[in-house]
């Protein structure tokens, strides 16, 4: 997790302090070890022993985003590195990181990278093939 914290310009200022704070830390740790596991707000806050109300605002307060558009942003994060890095499907990736359609897979991956996942993926082929 520290090394995604530094290579990552776009984590928020606070993510140590998050990570730092025991109940959120543990639902941080969980977020980058299982990323594709069905996550919702109740269970990051079974998770963090909190409810869900008190979980939301704490994790929130700490990092600077809401749980689930953290989730998201880890989720394209490792998305597009993957899709730089291996030779893997969409349809696979979207399934591996916790989504039940390609679609909406898509949907995401271009809202928070600014580029389809297609075109990541196009990109290595053509960086293969010269």
């Amino acid at each position: 997790i520290r090394s995604w914290l530094i290579s990552d310009a776009t984590a928020p200022a606070g993510w140590l302090r998050a990570l730092e704070d025991d109940r959120i830390g543990r639902v941080l740790e969980a977020i980058h070890h299982n990323p594709g596991d069905d996550w919702n707000l109740g269970r990051f806050a079974k998770v963090a022993t909190m409810s869900r109300s008190s979980f939301s605002s704490r994790f929130t307060a700490l990092t600077g985003e809401a749980p689930i558009a953290y989730l998201t942003r880890w989720r394209m994060s490792i998305a597009a590195s993957r899709l730089r890095e291996e030779d893997i499907t969409v349809a696979r990736l979207a399934s591996e990181l916790g989504y039940q359609s390609e679609a909406a897979f898509n949907r995401a991956f271009t809202r928070i990278n600014g580029q389809t996942p297609g075109s990541v993926r196009g990109r290595r082929s053509a960086q293969i093939a010269s």
